[in-house]
């Protein structure tokens, strides 16, 4: 507003040897500021007014540098992933709509008109960038528009099936968005960071409410009702819903399985920046953080969660880290060998040995949706529900919930699209250059993925239409690997030519923001 009614000038007035000079102008200052905020404030009331105001200041933030949109939607997942807008068109907008719809134009607007994704300059160079396994991501997209489409020949188009699709679909089109937006290491150093911070924020609320008195916690989280959360008592929840049974940590996340599918990208990808030579920031604050992040995935009590983490810390040790194997075992002694431990050990012996209520009904589910496969076995029954009345859409296991959704094809390019993506981590491992910066970028988020893959066997989060933000994750860090393989891939000697389309860090020790501004030093 100022460049309009002329810097100089304000300037001028603001350095001005009369006193009185200076006054007038600070004074048209404030009502050049105060006037349009006192309107908005005055129209929307106070809480509306102030949420206004905060999505116009970051709706310019993403305009001017679109990265921060993409810190946005990392921080809307880790930390807020259900809250809506307090206003109903059809249906409740979340804050993760607004912020993927938000990215998305942008991202689209400035591919359109040949600007840098991150500074905002224009540039004939441009490029849309369409590394593997991009043609399979958009082959399972296509995919699942038809079993969409087919299923509504026996299930009616509702608005939030359509926004429920829709949110899936951008959640997975995230990969395409993230590949074209991260394109240098110190991109992707600066997204791996924002992801620890964001995880490490919602470990410690999960933790913090977890001790807090239930009826403080209750108080506490019934708060988030603005925004669209669970109020009540029936926010704590209890090991196989019986409150004589331990209290499990939900954090923002409602859910503690969700929260524990979050812990396990977000714990892998730590856990690999604290064994690296050349970590992100300082290592002791990365082990702090970890701490909190295992603790807090511990108090969720989700075995599928501990078992996806465990996994990926298994698959690091033989990969790169053999002491970690030893870490592992030290953690596993002291749950067997810690009293306060002890129920967490008898109820993940019970979910092995299939004798718990919840081990039970997941395979009365897995039977259940075996019988809905077998009857539309090529492309599923779509999304919204299931054509009989005695079976039923939902399953604790993501591939099994694919298949139901999407049939064995949509299943077959699912696989092909987490195949495609290992086979390129694999072959280019051998070439990361080891106690390198980089080498922690490209190892975290392949091995997050593989994790959440694992504890995708025992439930359904990473693909299922009441958790999108879960979907969003995985696709990012799909994304974000894909961008590590590439960035080694990149690697060459200083003669030869850099490859087309790809953007070689040439400083990997310099850290700086998107639009070449330094980074804070940390």
């Amino acid at each position: 507003m100022l460049r309009y009614l002329g810097w100089e000038t304000v300037q001028r007035g603001l350095f001005h040897r009369r006193n009185w000079v200076r006054g007038l102008t600070i004074l048209g200052i404030c009502l050049v500021a105060g006037v349009p905020v006192g309107a908005v404030l005055g129209l929307l009331g106070g809480l509306y007014g102030s949420a206004a105001l905060i999505g116009l200041a970051a709706a310019y933030l993403i305009l001017r540098i679109p990265m921060v949109g993409l810190f946005a939607v990392i921080s809307v997942i880790c930390l807020l992933p259900f809250a809506a807008l307090p206003v109903d068109i059809g249906f409740t907008p979340t804050f993760l709509d607004l912020a993927l719809l938000g990215l998305f134009f942008v991202w689209v607007s400035r591919l359109v008109t040949a600007q840098d994704a991150n500074s905002g300059a224009a540039s004939g160079k441009q490029e849309f960038i369409t590394s593997s396994p991009t043609l399979a991501v958009i082959l399972f997209v296509a995919l699942a528009v038809v079993s969409f489409i087919a299923g509504l020949s026996h299930s009616a188009l509702t608005a939030n099936v359509i926004r429920h699709f829709g949110e899936i679909l951008l959640s997975v089109l995230l990969f395409l968005l993230v590949i074209n937006m991260v394109r240098t290491q110190q991109h992707l150093r600066i997204v791996t960071l924002v992801l620890i911070l964001a995880g490490f924020g919602a470990a410690a609320v999960g933790i913090i409410l977890y001790v807090l008195p239930d009826e403080l916690t209750v108080r506490l989280l019934s708060a988030l009702r603005v925004f669209g959360y669970p109020t009540g008592h029936g926010v704590l929840r209890y090991i196989e819903e019986n409150s004589e049974l331990p209290l499990r940590a939900t954090s923002t996340s409602v859910d503690p399985n969700v929260l524990g599918g979050l812990l396990i990208f977000i714990t892998t990808l730590t856990t690999t920046q604290v064994l690296a030579r050349k970590p992100i920031i300082r290592r002791r604050w990365l082990i702090g953080m970890v701490t909190v992040m295992l603790l807090c995935l511990l108090l969720t009590y989700s075995r599928g969660a501990f078992a996806g983490f465990v996994a990926a810390a298994m698959l690091l040790s033989v990969l790169r880290y053999p002491k970690v194997l030893v870490i592992i075992v030290v953690v596993c002694l002291l749950l067997l060998l810690l009293p306060q431990a002890q129920f967490y050990v008898e109820r993940f012996t019970e979910g092995v040995q299939g004798e718990d209520q919840a081990t039970q009904m997941r395979f009365g589910e897995y039977k259940d949706a075996l019988i809905l496969i077998s009857r539309y076995p090529w492309f599923g029954v779509g999304f919204a529900s299931a054509p009989d009345i005695d079976t039923y859409l939902g399953v604790s296991n993501v591939y099994l919930l694919i298949a139901e959704e999407m049939g064995l094809v949509g299943l077959s390019a699912f696989l092909i699209c987490l195949g495609v993506f290992f086979l390129n981590f694999f072959i280019t491992r051998p070439r990361c250059p080891k106690d390198t910066e980089l080498e922690p970028l490209f190892l975290g988020p392949s091995l997050a993925v593989a994790g959440a893959l694992v504890g995708g066997i025992f439930d359904h989060y990473l693909f299922n239409l009441d958790f999108p933000h879960a979907a969003a994750l995985f696709w990012l860090m799909v994304g974000l690997g894909t961008v590590g393989v590439r960035l080694v891939q990149a690697q060459q000697p200083a003669t030869a030519p850099a490859r087309k389309g790809v953007e070689v860090d040439e400083s990997p020790s310099d850290s700086a923001l998107p639009g070449g501004k330094p980074a804070p030093a940390l």
